[in-house]
This record gives C-alpha cells, sequence and structure tokens, in this order.
C-alpha cells in the first residue's frame, strides 16, 4: 500500500507544481502589463491573443487538477480496496 501511496503523491505533487508553475507564469504576465481599474468602463479590452492564452490556461490547469484528483480517487480505492481485505 505504501507503494501506490507514495506513487499518487507523486502524481498529484507533479500536477500541482505543473498548476502552480503556469499560474506563477500567467501572474509574471500580468505583472507587467499597465494596471486596469475593474470599474473602468473605457479601459482597453484584453487582445484576442491573450484570451485565447487565458483559456488555454484554464483548460490546462483544470486537465492538472482532473488528473491530480484522478490519482486521489486511485489511492482512496486502493486503500478502501486493501481495508476489505
Amino acid at each position: 500500500m505504501a507503494d501506490a501511496t507514495t506513487a499518487a503523491r507523486a502524481r498529484i505533487d507533479r500536477a500541482l507544481a505543473e498548476l502552480e508553475r503556469k499560474i506563477l507564469e500567467l501572474k509574471a504576465r500580468t505583472a507587467s502589463a499597465p494596471a486596469v481599474a475593474d470599474d473602468d468602463l473605457f479601459a482597453p479590452r484584453p487582445s484576442d491573443q491573450r484570451v485565447a492564452e487565458l483559456e488555454v490556461a484554464g483548460r490546462e490547469a483544470s486537465e492538472a487538477l482532473g488528473r491530480a484528483a484522478q490519482a486521489v480517487r486511485e489511492v482512496l480505492a486502493e486503500t478502501a480496496e486493501r481495508e476489505d481485505d
């Protein structure tokens, strides 16, 4: 059981590290952009390219979280099977 748990934990750690890296990249991009107030009706709209980048990053983050959730489910299922034995 320890091997399965260790492997699942490693998969979760990798998925979370990947997610954290992507978030930091997005934060770095926005930090270099000029600040725009949320309530400014005349503020420039984000470019289509930036919107597309954010959509891709969102999908990648969602996939990483999905992989982490699946790893947790696998560990829980393995643990439950071992407890039943």
